[in-house]
């Protein structure tokens, strides 16, 4: 039996074992946050320690939606370097199974909406006490990094992976951050073959954007270990080069 007097006691420990816990890596899902895109509201699923966070990221999804497997990556990358993590629900609930699907969502997704939502996290990020907020993303999450790089001034840096925006959407010679690109050399599809990335880094060079590029010996998604292009040295190399680029451009 516990006795009164040992009761401060006993709530101190108790409170220095929330504290301990509060500060190992956990996961918060779901959870919503502000956003101005037309749909109202983003969900998403946050990770890490929010007690006293530093370095925050936002993991961009493919076309595929937030699944288990972009979830799983934002996990991973918040692991390797304590990373606070948030992976913003652009389709808000669906997600695709087939490429049919896929194609039928991305299709219909409004982008600028999209870029509104990155916005809504990094802000929501810097208003839970985040001091820089970056972001990455894969394929169609590439594509809107680069957007967000462009068009959301709350981002400090970014690191997309084998995806290009419109020009209609965002200017990438205009950017104004860190910048740190990974594609691939085999990549086939029709928005970040070698041809569409070379067209990519002249935009860059004509703004005198400062930007790192990398190219790899890998197919498109390379770093999706779902995916028939996945190359596990490559991923393990190209994500390593992004925690880097981050923690340089994050402190």
């Amino acid at each position: 039996m516990l006795l009164l007097e040992e009761l401060p006691g006993f709530l101190t420990v108790l409170l220095n074992l929330h504290m301990r816990f509060d500060s190992v890596y956990v996961q918060k899902e779901p959870i919503t946050f502000t956003s101005t895109n037309p749909l109202g509201d983003c969900p998403g699923s946050l990770n890490g320690a929010m007690r006293n966070p530093s370095k925050c990221l936002i993991v961009v999804q493919e076309w595929w939606g937030m699944n288990e497997q972009i979830k799983e990556q934002a996990r991973q990358i918040g692991k390797m370097d304590k990373f606070v993590t948030l992976v913003p629900d652009l389709y808000r609930g669906q997600v695709a199974k087939t490429v049919v699907e896929a194609i039928h969502l991305t299709s219909n997704l409004d982008y600028s909406g999209a870029v509104k939502d990155i916005q809504g996290a990094a802000q929501f990020l810097l208003k839970s006490g985040c001091k820089k907020v970056g972001i990455t993303g894969f394929c169609m999450g590439g594509s809107l990094s680069l957007a967000a790089a462009v068009l959301v001034p709350e981002i400090s840096a970014a690191a997309p992976f084998y995806g290009i925006p419109p020009a209609s959407l965002a200017d990438v010679s205009t950017i104004k951050i860190p910048l740190q690109c990974h594609f691939g050399k085999n990549d086939t599809s029709n928005t970040a073959n070698p041809e569409k990335y070379g067209e990519l880094r002249q935009r860059l060079d004509a703004g005198g954007v400062d930007y790192e590029f990398y190219e790899y010996d890998a197919g498109h998604a390379f770093t999706n270990p779902l995916s028939t292009n996945y190359n596990k040295t490559i991923a393990e190399l190209s994500v390593g080069r992004m925690i880097d680029f981050m923690n340089k451009h994050l402190a």
